[in-house]
């Protein structure tokens, strides 16, 4: 396992910041162990529900975590507003750095993540897979 850090932006969406990074390191695999940091604007997806809920105020991120596969991240996150309220749920795209946010990834270079039907559940689910030794980005 490699720690990687990340510093990112204001303006950048979280998101999308998270795997383009994943993506230019070649990894096939990798977690999201944590991330801290502000907002502007969050979207987020709560339990039960099919589309995200917008929140466009100031936002504390309280917790990150998640998986992130070539195909994309699966991420969830909890946020507080000014008066200390606390959302969480699935992060979709449209969260939105404000100040800086910092996030700590895993990469898992003898694993391979892949988004993958599931027949048992009917979603999208994680499929991992080993990763023979010597194969770097494919």
């Amino acid at each position: 396992m490699q720690a990687l850090p990340l510093r990112l932006h204001p303006g950048q969406d979280l998101r999308d910041a998270i795997e383009d990074a994943t993506r230019q390191l070649g990894a096939c695999a990798a977690f999201v162990v944590q991330g801290i940091g502000s907002l502007s604007a969050a979207q987020l997806r709560f339990a039960g529900v099919d589309q995200p809920a917008a929140l466009r105020e100031d936002l504390e991120i309280l917790t990150l975590a998640g998986s992130v596969a070539r195909e994309g991240a699966h991420l969830h996150m909890s946020v507080a507003d000014a008066q200390g309220r606390v959302y969480g749920g699935h992060v979709a795209r449209g969260c939105v750095v404000r100040t800086t946010v910092e996030v700590l990834l895993a990469l898992l270079p003898d694993h391979t993540f892949s988004r993958e039907p599931d027949p048992q559940t009917g979603f999208m689910e994680l499929f991992i897979r080993n990763r023979p030794h010597g194969i770097e980005g494919k």
